[in-house]
């Protein structure tokens, strides 16, 4: 995991350029490096160490002369190096794309099983692409000598350009051919109703979770104690005590007796995990909003109150050593586990929702995973989000995944899967889906209520159409966040690229806890 700039016919300084890639340091602190192409593209990285500690850095620039930055973890490097021979010049998984690239062209991409957000520059043609669902960041800008910047973050292209936009999922890009789809799975089309009964989902699990056991350095899970993260992390510490390791977990909290860190604390002894609790004051959360907001580069309430925790943890987790851990995010999505998918109203409309979450993953919980972990430079990996398992899952059938009251709970399917084989405690195997927000204690979310009613003039507050006429917020908490995100960015592009997380099929869509859901067994009035 890393960050990378890459600027391409611009009239801007290439000192300014190095400038700007330092607002990604944070994604590599281990090393820092440049390459200026004999065309003038310049390509900045800054680098995380996993995989090939020593030789690894980038950017790689083969002896033809063709340079990559790329962000992301390459799993199967080890066969496309069998496929390529002896042209290698590291070991590191990065070289994978570039002597692919060498040897196939654009269909390098066909070959690649990876998470990744990668830039090409080859004798001044460019060639980008990122991965499947965006689990690697990759944003596009033009600044106003023409110039074509690509950066890990929009921080690092926003002082310069004057346009930004996402660099879509799934697709790659070349300056001839602007952007195109080349992830082009079934079940994107969602009038597709998917027939298969999921028997084969935990065998396709395993294996997502074993390739992502790759590095050069320990691999830790972020264990929150609901269904997602415990199983992965109950996958995980099985697949390393068969080779004499223990698997390192964390979780987090604002009280000791939190829900996710009561149950974290039964899974972590019941899978045998070298176990760590992060327990916070609501006081180091609410110091750490605005920075969160820096990093996330959102002000959408439900990334920031998740975010704040994540990003804490993170910062322990670092300290401790750890650089890499598996986490849970794409499971509610892919199974329609938030309570609000109790009220869809037919096996059709939820199948449809199913598929826009995972279309729109980028923008919410894959955004938050990967800014709260790389802001304390620790990768974060997402074995729900292997484009196999996505192939499995999303092709099974919705009268699987729907919800009934009282009969069936959400992510039936996803838990019949591993009842055999005592993965997890039954209470966790079967505990009812609670957002990262809440499950990290509910006063954590009452009081940055509170914040925004005790720091926002009711006055002012009545502007906020005024002020924000896009996504204008409509509590004192959401205007709150707004007003830190227009201090710090005050970009027009950055403002529209940020999406809101609303859920649907409920009357009160103001808050997107789960603990507002008639569902929750613990709800709130509202």
């Amino acid at each position: 995991m890393c960050g990378f700039v890459v600027v391409v016919g611009s009239k801007v300084e290439k000192e300014q350029i190095l400038k700007s890639a330092e607002h990604l340091a944070h994604r590599g602190p281990d090393e820092k490096a440049h390459h200026v192409t004999s065309e003038g593209i310049v390509m900045v990285h800054q680098r995380l160490a996993i995989v090939d500690l020593q030789t690894g850095k980038q950017p790689i620039v083969s002896h033809s002369g063709v340079a990559l930055v790329h962000n992301g973890e390459i799993w199967n490097h080890q066969r496309i190096r069998g496929q390529i021979g002896e042209v290698y010049t590291t070991k590191s998984d990065s070289e994978a794309i570039l002597r692919g690239y060498e040897a196939w062209g654009e269909k390098v991409l066909d070959h690649l099983d990876g998470d990744f957000a990668f830039v090409i520059a080859d004798k001044g043609r460019i060639f980008a692409a990122r991965d499947a669902i965006g689990i690697k960041p990759l944003y596009v800008g033009r600044d106003a000598t023409g110039g074509l910047w690509f950066g890990s973050e929009q921080k690092a292209l926003f002082e310069h350009c004057e346009t930004i936009e996402e660099f879509p999922p799934g697709h790659k890009f070349t300056l001839e051919g602007g952007f195109e789809r080349w992830f082009k799975p079934t079940w994107f089309d969602d009038s597709i109703i998917p027939t298969q009964d999921g028997s084969k989902l935990r065998e396709t699990l395993v294996a997502s979770v074993e390739k992502r056991l790759m590095g050069d350095v320990p691999v830790g899970a972020l264990l929150s104690g609901g269904l997602d993260s415990s199983l992965v992390s109950a996958i995980a510490a099985r697949l390393l005590r068969s080779r004499g390791r223990r698997l390192k977990t964390f979780s987090v909290g604002f009280d000791k007796d939190s829900p996710d860190l009561i149950r974290a604390r039964e899974v972590a002894l019941h899978i045998d995990s070298d176990h760590t609790e992060v327990v916070l004051t609501i006081e180091e959360g609410i110091k750490a909003i605005e920075h969160m907001i820096w990093l996330t580069e959102t002000y959408d309430i439900t990334t920031i109150r998740a975010s704040t925790p994540m990003y804490l943890m993170s910062k322990v987790i670092a300290s401790s050593g750890v650089k890499v851990v598996l986490s849970g995010e794409g499971a509610d999505e892919i199974f329609g586990g938030y309570l609000y998918f109790a009220h869809a109203p037919s096996a059709q409309e939820f199948h449809k929702e199913c598929v826009s979450r995972v279309k729109r993953l980028h923008t919410s919980d894959v955004l938050r995973a990967d800014r709260s972990t790389m802001g304390a430079a620790v990768e974060a990996r997402v074995p729900f989000l292997d484009p196999e398992f996505l192939r499995v899952a999303m092709d099974i059938s919705p009268d699987h995944k729907t919800i009934i009251p009282g009969t069936r709970m959400e992510k039936d399917v996803l838990r019949r899967a591993f009842t055999e084989g005592e993965w997890l405690p039954e209470g966790v195997l079967w505990r009812q889906k609670e957002q990262f927000s809440d499950g990290v204690g509910y006063s954590w979310i009452d009081l940055l209520k509170d914040l925004g009613e005790r720091t926002v003039d009711d006055e002012l507050f009545t502007k906020a159409s005024e002020l924000y006429p896009h996504n204008t917020p409509v509590t004192k908490e959401a205007f709150l966040f707004r007003g830190i995100f227009e201090d710090h960015f005050g970009h027009a592009a950055m403002v529209k690229n940020v999406s809101r997380w609303i859920p649907k099929w409920q009357d009160y869509n103001a808050d997107p806890s789960g603990r507002a859901n008639k569902m929750h067994t613990k709800s709130v009035a509202i």
